[in-house]
């Protein structure tokens, strides 16, 4: 049995020697490539993280329609109201349960303008196969980032320019005559 062990190991220093006289380029390993769609800055939240937001999971369970004409509003700049991208999703369901095609558009809507990654799948995925986890999790983003989808474009317009315009009052105040 001895001599068998000895022949294993002298037929690897066999192979070594076979590949170090190989050319260094095939030695070299090859640059990686990266798929450009996946860098991003990571979710706030999962995607199943949908208790994060309770009044918004049994709404979006009950009616995903709402939390797409909301998430629809802001990513549109007030152009699409709520109840026209309600509409939209609702006009879809009934083709073959296509709301997956329209909603995953706003998903990358939503992924480009935050630079987010396309992560744990692609956009259209997500939404055929977890329509409702997804809208839970674009709608937690939104809110995540300062933006409230359920007080539609102008409420947060109005939020924001309430939050411009209100100033502290300076902390020492003092009268020289």
């Amino acid at each position: 049995m001895r001599p068998q062990y000895v022949a294993s190991d002298e037929s690897t220093q066999q192979q070594q020697q076979q590949q170090q006289q190989q050319p260094s380029s095939m030695n070299q390993q090859q640059p990686m490539t990266v798929n450009d769609s996946n860098i991003g800055v990571p979710w706030s939240t999962g995607l199943f993280d949908c208790q994060e937001h309770d009044t918004n999971a049994i709404m979006t369970s009950f009616f995903p329609c709402v939390t797409f004409g909301q998430i629809a509003e802001i990513l549109d700049g007030g152009q699409t109201t709520c109840v026209m991208g309600s509409l939209m999703y609702i006009l879809m369901a009934p083709a073959l349960c296509s709301c997956w095609i329209i909603s995953s558009g706003y998903r990358k809507k939503l992924r480009q303008r935050y630079n987010l990654v396309e992560a744990p799948s692609e956009d259209w995925t997500v939404h055929l196969f977890c329509p409702c986890c997804s809208l839970c999790q674009e709608f937690r983003e939104l809110k995540n980032r300062g933006i409230d989808p359920s007080l539609g474009w102008m409420g947060n317009l109005a939020l924001q320019q309430k939050s411009a315009t209100t100033m502290d009052p300076p902390r020492s105040q003092s009268m020289n005559m």
